[in-house]
């Protein structure tokens, strides 16, 4: 008998690679949801990289400013409804004061 004989019946061996074959699916299903393929060209491609962190940056640093604009706005609304309150009014006006002075 030689190395290369097998004792297996041909429809077992059938079902085997049908099982290798659906495992293999299995595994580029996965490789695509990953996404393998950007991945390997995000690092090949260093230019690629750069300008896409670059633009990362920009809108990360521009959606920091406007939402610190918001953010001082409302607050700052909110501050001009307690102005009217005694307590709160005279601290927020002595701090006007010092602030008109500066100017």
């Amino acid at each position: 008998m030689k190395a290369n004989d097998v004792d297996e019946h041909p429809f077992e061996l059938r079902h085997e690679v049908k099982h290798l074959n659906n495992r293999l699916d299995q595994i580029a299903d996965m490789l695509d949801k990953v996404e393998i393929k950007d991945i390997i060209e995000n690092y090949t491609h260093p230019k690629k990289r750069i300008i896409t962190n670059f633009t990362a940056g920009l809108s990360r640093g521009l959606g920091l400013s406007v939402g610190t604009f918001v953010v001082l706005g409302i607050l700052g609304y909110i501050l001009s409804i307690f102005v009217d309150m005694p307590l709160i009014g005279k601290y927020l006006g002595d701090l006007q004061k010092y602030i008109d002075a500066y100017k």
